[in-house]
């Protein structure tokens, strides 16, 4: 499930808090990083059972309408389109997916509060309305006009995330959010689609991916610098984005060490990196000394790749 662009990400901000803190233990540092990545999957668990969560909620909440004393005829005979479709009762009783939520002790049930508030103003929402009375607005549509509108970027359920986690942020949300939204989106109907896509692609290989760029970005820091500092020699580098360092040592690393790695695959996700988490200037700053390394690496024979194509 995790791509490589979120595992440098997780790397990126685990070496950001290693070398600002003074007094960092590269095994605990390298403990938390694994373990804030188990909590994105944690999040995607979440995030793919929260329909069914407001699913239970709408329907409470019509139960409660009947017992009014005066209920309406909408009251005693409520629209169930959403509660009695293909998607809710396919997650409903997909096996697989209560399996990972009990092995990971995910739920939604200290934010009943919250889903209530939520789910009352999905409710009220034209869109809502629509998918209940407009025969081509159907249950996909619905769902991620749901996801889009009132769960992505919605500061209670991010807040109320980082309240109990603090390996829970922003951009893991939002990684969980759309990673939830692709798997609904190949459920056809109620049997089908139950498998739940695991942590990594590749367990072995990705982890030691992650652990590998970690702590050699780390071994290998007083030796990145140096590099940094030679093709920056008209910057102090304390002048330098500590970012930016962090995002060109991180290249370095990969350039070096990683010989399955493409040159140009690992060029353009750090520039990409830069481009989402430094300053504006950064990208075009840090592909200008990337560049000037891999010049110097590929003069002096140091890019060790393993396949053909991989020096480009």
């Amino acid at each position: 499930m995790l791509n490589r662009r979120l595992l440098r990400v997780k790397v990126f901000q685990s070496l950001y808090a290693f070398f600002q803190s003074d007094d960092a233990d590269v095994v605990k540092s390298e403990k938390n990083l694994m373990l804030s990545i188990d909590r994105v999957y944690e999040l995607y668990l979440h995030f793919l059972l929260l329909p069914v969560e407001l699913a239970s909620i709408a329907e409470n909440l019509m139960e409660e309408a009947k017992q009014k004393a005066l209920p309406s005829d909408e009251d005693i005979n409520p629209n169930r389109k959403f509660v009695d479709n293909f998607l809710i009762h396919s997650l409903n009783h997909n096996q697989g997916l209560k399996d990972k939520v009990k092995k990971h002790n995910v739920s939604w049930d200290t934010q009943n509060e919250l889903l209530t508030r939520l789910w009352k103003k999905v409710k009220e929402d034209t869109s809502y309305k629509e998918f209940l009375y407009q025969e081509n607005y159907n249950i996909k549509k619905f769902i991620e006009k749901l996801y889009l509108e009132f769960i992505l970027d919605n500061e209670d359920i991010y807040l109320s995330f980082q309240e109990r986690s603090i390996y829970w942020d922003y951009e893991d949300c939002d990684f969980a959010i759309h990673m939830a939204m692709r798997y609904f989106d190949k459920i056809k109907s109620e049997e089908q689609y139950k498998t739940i896509p695991e942590l990594y692609k590749d367990k072995e290989e990705d982890e030691a991916f992650v652990r590998g760029l970690f702590m050699k970005s780390i071994s290998n820091d007083k030796e990145n610098t140096a590099l940094i500092e030679e093709k920056t020699k008209n910057w102090e580098m304390d002048r330098i984005a500590i970012l930016d360092v962090i995002l060109m040592k991180m290249a370095i690393t990969e350039f070096l060490h990683f010989p399955s790695i493409p040159v140009k695959v690992t060029l353009n996700e750090y520039i990409e990196l830069a481009k989402q988490f430094s300053t504006p200037k950064s990208k075009l700053f840090i592909n200008g000394v990337l560049d000037k390394l891999l010049n110097e690496f590929k003069s002096e024979n140091k890019l060790k790749k393993a396949g053909r194509g991989l020096l480009q």
